[in-house]
């Protein structure tokens, strides 16, 4: 069970809840703050204060003061008509970490919502009801508010939902579940939709997933150095720790437990004084994306305990504030560093496995690692694949934070573009899948070749490997022997198996 707060959300504790369906409940603190702020709220309508979203109109329309009569129904054609998303659904497990990181938000108590909406949206998770939402036509500003509003259309019993398995008409998949309709009163509807939710709890669900990839990274390297003896004098712990950076002494720690137990690592093998980039620079380049992701966590993780919406209350002060805390930015920009950071690992993983294919600079291996060359071509054609998986993410790596559009004439005139960093970050790493099994499958055939024992973390992996693709003895269609590599890496049963035999690579 996971109790909101407020303040403890971490990237973990979100994929446990919109991933593996971790129970969810409001902490009682949180919920006599909700009502305190509610009551505060109710107090301004009555003395028909001017409150922003609440008893105005949005957006330009925000100098429009509504009547008692329109403050209720303006709730319902708030998102009715700010339901305006496109296309394909979004991934359950996306909806269900938007819902939950809203009810933190909520948790707060400065949301001025009433307590039924989020109580209902911790039902829901609880029970398995999910809305439907079109992945497309945030802005992530003024929050993700086009599918944050197909969400809030299942709290006015509209809409539709997915309940255990089945696509259902909103208000049908909250009978099944046994949750009644809360409806929408003053202030709900922008409260229930007004924050960056969804390209956030996108981003916490693909720093899980970069992360445990960034430590295959780190074995796919430790595979191809072996297979290629190189100097591992670069990865001395002492050259890291003078230089400074986490990342780097954290990455130079990981390739040493990989390579443990191996005769590269016992001074066995004879090597070059100097080496390639591609193969000495692994600790600084795939250090740099550990420092990159977790500065990019930190940021996600400060939205995730936020205050963001608006208006926000301040119920202590009797006070409420407009500003614009449903900025995407802080979120987007650090994540699109990530997701750089993940094309760029794949760049260097593309030129091991160049080095590995190529008889110039193997060091000793076969031409495309094939016993046959000229009859067979071996794994030359892996390398293209490889390579146009890197252009693609080459163009998904431009940044979508600097690329705002204005909007809502000129009211909205800067956006954060924050749902186009978190979907492209996805492509990115669906990608990045391809490339890292590659080389998998390219240095697992090259330690084929090889005579010499390989560290116990490299051997555990190669034996993984051989577990879904065989030896290339002789030429075959390659494609099913890519897309296994692929689900491989993405299932990361080789890190997991690696670390049971090495312990933690960090």
């Amino acid at each position: 069970m996971i109790v909101l707060d407020g303040s403890n959300l971490t990237v973990e504790k979100l994929v446990a809840v919109a991933r593996h369906h971790e129970k969810v409940a409001l902490h009682p603190e949180a919920l006599e703050r909700i009502k305190k702020c509610r009551a505060m709220l109710e107090k301004k309508l009555k003395a028909r204060e001017i409150m922003y979203g609440v008893n105005t109109g949005i957006g330009e329309f925000s100098e429009v003061v509504l009547t008692d009569e329109q403050v209720e129904q303006f709730q319902k054609y708030l998102i009715y008509n700010h339901a305006a998303g496109i296309g394909d659904p979004a991934p359950i497990e996306y909806v269900r970490g938007a819902m939950v990181s809203r009810v933190n938000v909520h948790a707060h108590g400065q949301s001025g919502c009433r307590p039924e909406i989020p109580l209902t949206l911790i039902e829901m998770l609880n029970k398995g009801v999910t809305p439907y939402v079109c992945l497309k036509g945030s802005v992530g500003a003024c929050g993700d508010l086009a599918p944050m509003a197909q969400m809030a259309l299942v709290l006015l019993g509209e809409g539709k939902a997915y309940y255990k398995g089945e696509l259902l008409d909103g208000r049908e998949a909250m009978e099944r579940a046994g949750i009644p309709i809360p409806g929408l009163q003053a202030r709900d509807g922008l409260a229930a939709i007004n924050g960056s939710n969804l390209l956030t709890a996108m981003s916490a669900i693909f720093l899980y997933d970069a992360e445990r990839w960034l430590k295959q990274a780190e074995i796919a390297a430790a595979m191809s150095l072996e297979a290629l003896k190189a100097n591992m004098k670069p990865y001395d712990e002492r050259l890291h720790i003078a230089r400074g950076f986490k990342g780097a002494i954290r990455t130079a720690q990981a390739i040493n437990k990989l390579i443990e137990g191996g005769d590269l690592k016992e001074g066995r093998i004879k090597t070059r004084v100097q080496d390639a980039y591609s193969m000495r620079s692994t600790p600084q380049v795939i250090g740099a994306a550990h420092d990159a992701l977790e500065y990019a966590r930190s940021q996600v993780e400060i939205e995730l305990n936020g205050v963001g919406d608006n208006p926000v209350f301040f119920p202590d002060e009797d006070l409420q504030l407009s500003g614009a805390n449903f900025q995407g930015s802080p979120v987007s920009l650090p994540m699109d560093m990530a997701g750089a950071a993940i094309t760029m690992v794949c760049v260097m993983s593309e030129r091991r496995l160049n080095r590995l294919n190529n008889p110039a600079l193997s060091g000793g291996l076969p031409a495309f690692l094939t016993k046959g060359a000229g009859m067979f071509s071996g794994l030359m054609l892996s390398q293209y694949t490889a390579d146009m998986l890197i252009v693609e993410q080459r163009i998904l790596s431009a940044p979508a934070s600097i690329q705002s559009i204005p909007a809502a004439a000129d009211q909205e005139d800067f956006v954060s573009m924050g749902m186009n960093t978190a979907i492209k970050n996805f492509q990115i790493l669906d990608n990045a899948y391809g490339i890292l099994g590659i080389e998998f499958m390219a240095a697992a055939q090259a330690l084929d070749f090889r005579e010499y024992k390989p560290g116990r973390g490299v051997a555990k992996a190669k034996e993984v490997i051989r577990k879904y693709v065989d030896f290339l003895d002789e030429d075959r269609p390659l494609y099913p022997d890519h897309t296994r590599m692929k689900e491989l890496v993405k299932s990361c049963e080789i890190l997991e198996e690696v670390e049971k035999e090495v312990g933690s690579l960090g």
